[in-house]
């Protein structure tokens, strides 16, 4: 059958178009039902079975399908995943809408219909001559697509009322819509339909209860919800629309601060300092990464950032006021250091996820009602109802957000699942995986089938295709224990007196092909993700450890960049090529060193690596003149047990010259590669930026250098290396690392980028003082590499291009997943540190050398430089009289006891150990040692939680057995 819509549309120049769309049915659409005896079936199509023809309840006492609308899915989704509901139809009209409105949402749905176990069927009621309907006049789209499942459900409920013979008269089979919108319920009773919410549906299930936890609660009677609400109305989307509109209000994300629970800040576009929130009314129900339109305040309301460390440890609602009074006890601000500031009046799009925590039970007995304590601080507590918190309290959960009501402090969510007991290192090692959204389940068996057969063998036609390179001495460098070796370089002298050398890639691009499921799941995926002491692939482990990997003494395909340089590594030529080689020694940074120290050592790799170390001090040279930054991070290596995988001893990392050595020729090959490719393809090259930050960034970096007596200029990035340089001090050996460790949060994120969608002058690096830059070098690890290894190839005549490859706004798309997941890859390797410390220190105290990085108003930020850890020492607690006074100097910025005072960068001595007294919260325990004050001693100062997201560097873990993981080397970070 086929019905037409005809209509009528007037362009700008005033031409009539006659629209035609025409819509096909069908009356050969099955219903999926072993029960039917009318539709015309294979039995590979039949879904849905007799047999425990769903659950058993007792307001549906006989066999029964269930149909679902939109927002069940979309809101239910945690219960749908449960097994308990089985036989369920998911009509076209449902799906299509979740497949626009939730990407998230609508993979699960898929993961569930996908599993013949769950008896999910797909019914294509838009395309049934009998179910398909047309929209009304008048009627919202909405409304049309719920009476869409009403009509679907009726028709199922009379399909198989006519499709059952009399031997299976007893099933009876009913269809059951299940909403939540009360006007779809009571029109659907009308039509004579069954219909009920999820949570009379759940509640009637003989097994149901531990169901009822995972209901989306948008709201729930709360204790004094009639009393004056806690927080302003939001504006409505017409009203933020026009206010925006306007220029009234701004638009941005807001990003909530992990040191005050009461402060955050808008990242709005175009302005070039974030706007400060703080308090209450000003946060205004704001959760961190929220899209949020902002009021910005008349310049004599506006503050600055607090100097007090605030987090939320109250129970009573009413402490939110008293906490509210000591942030703003510091308005005496001079107009100098005042920022802009806001308050935020309306939310435009939630960015809630599903968050790690610990539940936190209320100490009423009997109450089903708790708060859960997410392990990100900068997300706020959130209220749930469960009926298992005797069992939960002991676990580390997930919970998702529902709604944040005005008059509830905390917003409303419920329990999603639990992960495991407290303090179990794979629990937490889930706990951060998820918490920064990485991708770590095991790759399916589509993505697996498109990895080659083993055993592999090089053919002869392969060489055909390629340089054969197996001749060059080539050799590789890396950390201890790695295996995933996507690099190697070689030089040799050539008849014209000049060098040649060369910096051989893994071609990860050879296997990995455009278009495949391993393809899309490498995309996804983005970036090995390096813990302590285990390593999340980008790709499966025949490719990263062992076909793409660069052994020694094994025939690997590479993608070669090789030049001819003279003897002040001044490149001559340069050229690319696809290539076969075989690595003579795959040797670590200690082994390289050795070789190049041992005068007598004299072989071709020998040879070789003082060449490449020469040159590559020469390039060093000259990167440091243009004025490209060396900058620093605290970066540690475990030492972990090759059984236990638990951390028995911790050093700092120490760098060789080999480690210069290989990132020189690795940055030469990524500024190489970037020109070619941007030579080639001016619109869709994909190259990797680092802004200059904007000046207002080097405020703390200038003020901590003024109180120590250096001007630190920061008009260029030439003149900020000259004075960080020559900030040095002879009593203090390490302040010149901290003042640079202090430089590299002033500076902006490095992202990825297409070349198209920039000004040519915006590529600049500014980190490496390079007007161009690129990611070649690691592709086994990072995806980006993949996409120049494929612009490279095809810029040489060595592979073909494809449409998306070319595509610029699809690649931009694509940026904004690298630079995504990249980020938490960071974030998840610190908080490994963070997790790997806290065991380290289990039944561990002493006493350790440590720098003051920051004073506060009423605490100590402590760097420990042994372990790249930094903690909060607080000065004095909320509700607890100390016999010490401290003095805080708000224009010096230091604290003063006595004749002692504490100044930045100051060294301190600190006793760390593990609390263990709370099992839900371990925490590390900083107490000040030396200077020494009499009578000062302030109990629970702590680091952040195991789970957090600590501002240490990202560190790769190093193992006693033959599983060590790789180390990113600096150019790699870069």
């Amino acid at each position: 059958m086929l019905t037409t819509k005809t209509f009528f549309r007037k362009t700008k120049r005033g031409n009539i178009f006659k629209i035609v769309r025409e819509h096909y049915l069908r009356d050969d659409i099955w219903c999926g039902s072993e029960l039917c005896n009318k539709c015309l079936h294979k039995n590979r199509d039949v879904i849905l079975s007799n047999e425990n023809p769903g659950a058993k309840s007792s307001s549906f006492p006989f066999p029964y399908y269930l149909v679902l609308d939109t927002n069940i899915v979309l809101d239910q989704i945690n219960i749908l995943e449960e097994n308990t509901l089985c036989n369920v139809i998911i009509v076209q009209t449902v799906l299509e809408e979740v497949r626009h409105r939730s990407s998230n949402v609508y993979k699960k749905l898929k993961d569930i219909i996908g599993d013949p176990k769950r008896k999910f069927y797909i019914f294509i009621n838009e395309h049934h001559k009998e179910t398909y309907i047309e929209r009304e006049p008048g009627e919202k789209v909405n409304d049309r697509n719920d009476r869409a499942i009403r009509v679907a459900t009726k028709w199922y409920n009379k399909h198989l009322g006519l499709s059952q013979t009399r031997k299976e008269d007893k099933h009876n089979i009913k269809v059951i819509l299940l909403t939540d919108d009360t006007n779809n319920k009571e029109l659907a009773v009308k039509d004579g339909l069954y219909a009920a919410t999820m949570q009379e549906y759940v509640s009637s299930l003989e097994d149901g209860t531990l169901l009822l936890d995972k209901l989306c609660k948008q709201s729930y009677a709360l204790e004094g919800e009639n009393k004056e609400p806690l927080f302003p109305l939001h504006r409505t989307p017409a009203e933020l629309h026009e206010g925006i509109k306007r220029g009234k209000l701004l638009q941005g994300t807001f990003l909530a601060s992990r040191e005050n629970f009461l402060e955050g800040s808008v990242n709005v576009e175009g302005f070039e300092k974030f706007v400060l929130v703080q308090g209450r009314v000003g946060l205004n129900r704001a959760v961190d990464g929220d899209i949020v339109a902002l009021e910005l305040l008349s310049e004599d309301q506006w503050s600055a950032p607090s100097d007090i460390v605030l987090q939320d440890e109250e129970e009573d609602p009413g402490d939110i006021l008293e906490e509210e009074k000591e942030l703003i006890k510091q308005k005496s601000i001079p107009s100098t250091e005042k920022t802009p500031t806001g308050i935020i009046v309306g939310i435009i799009r939630r960015k809630w996820r599903q968050y790690c925590g610990i539940l936190q039970p209320s100490s009423v007995k009997g109450n089903t009602r708790h708060l859960f304590v997410p392990a990100e601080r900068k997300i706020p507590k959130v209220r749930i109802e469960t009926r298992q918190s005797e069992t939960l309290s002991k676990q580390r959960i997930i919970v998702a957000i529902d709604s944040w009501p005005r008059n509830s402090r905390y917003p409303l969510g419920h329990f999603v699942r639990a992960l495991g007991n407290i303090g179990d290192k794979e629990t937490e090692n889930e706990v951060l995986l998820l918490e920064h959204d990485v991708p770590h389940s095991r790759f399916s068996d589509a993505v697996l089938s498109f990895l080659p057969k083993l055993p592999w063998v090089i053919t002869e036609s392969d060489v055909a295709q390629r340089v054969d390179l197996r001749h060059l001495d080539i050799c590789s460098v890396d950390p201890p224990g790695c295996t995933d070796i996507d690099d190697a370089l070689h030089c040799r002298d050539l008849e014209n007196g000049n060098l040649e050398v060369g910096v051989h890639i893994a071609d990860v691009s050879h296997f990995i092909r455009p278009g495949t499921a391993l393809d899309d799941e490498a995309a996804l995926r983005a970036t090995t993700v390096y813990l302590v002491d285990k390593r999340i692939d980008m790709v499966p482990e025949l490719l990263s450890s062992n076909l793409c990997s660069l052994r020694g003494n094994e025939e690997r395909f590479a993608f070669s960049c090789i030049w001819e340089m003279d003897h002040d590594a001044n490149v001559i030529e340069k050229k690319f090529c696809k290539s076969i080689i075989r690595s003579r020694q795959a040797m670590t940074y200690e082994e390289a060193q050795l070789k190049i120290d041992d005068k007598t050592q004299k072989d071709a790799i020998a040879f070789s690596l003082r060449r490449l170390n020469e040159l590559a001090k020469k390039l060093k040279k000259r990167r440091m003149d243009n004025g490209a930054l060396v900058l620093a991070s605290p970066e540690i290596r475990f030492q972990v047990d090759s059984e236990t995988h638990d951390p028995i001893d911790v050093e700092a990392k120490k760098l060789r010259e080999t480690n210069a050595m290989v990132e020189e020729f690795m940055l030469l090959a990524n500024i190489t590669v970037a020109q070619k490719i941007v030579a080639e393809f001016p619109e869709c090259a994909m190259l990797r930026r680092h802004p200059e930050p904007p000046q207002t960034n080097f405020e703390p970096l200038i003020k901590a250098g003024k109180h120590q007596g250096f001007i630190i200029n920061t008009n260029s990035g030439k003149e900020l290396a000259k004075s960080l340089e020559e900030a040095q001090k002879r009593d203090n050996p390490y302040f010149n690392t901290m003042l640079r460790i202090l430089a590299t949060r002033c500076m902006m994120q490095a992202v990825y980028f297409v070349s198209g969608m920039l000004h040519p002058n915006e590529f600049y690096h500014y980190g490496l003082a390079c007007p161009i830059y690129t990611h070649f070098t690691s592709p086994i690890r990072r995806y980006a590499d993949v996409i120049v290894h494929r612009l490279l190839a095809v810029s040489i005549s060595a592979d073909a291009t494809y449409p998306d490859l070319l595509d610029k706004r699809k690649n931009h798309a694509l940026c904004h997943n690298l630079n995504y997941r990249n980020r938490m890859a960071q974030y998840a390797g610190r908080a490994s540190v963070a997790l790997n410390t806290h065991l380290f220190f289990r039944e561990k105290v002493q006493n350790e050398e440590g720098y003051i990085l920051f004073v506060r108003k009423n605490a100590l930020q402590i760097l420990i430089p042994k372990y790249g850890l930094e903690g909060t020492l607080y000065l004095s607690k909320k509700g607890e009289t100390s016999a010490v006074n401290f003095i805080y100097d708000e224009e010096d910025h230091s604290q003063k006891c006595g004749n002692i005072v504490f100044h930045s960068f100051d060294p301190v001595t600190v006793q760390l150990s593990l609390d263990r007294s709370n099992v839900q919260h371990e925490k590390l325990v900083f107490k000040l040692v030396k200077p020494e004050i009499p009578g000062f001693s302030i109990p629970d100062q702590n680091t952040e939680s195991v789970a957090d997201q600590p501002t240490t560097p990202k560190v790769r873990g190093k193992r006693k057995s033959n599983q060590n993981q790789k180390q990113s080397r600096s150019s790699k970070k870069k």
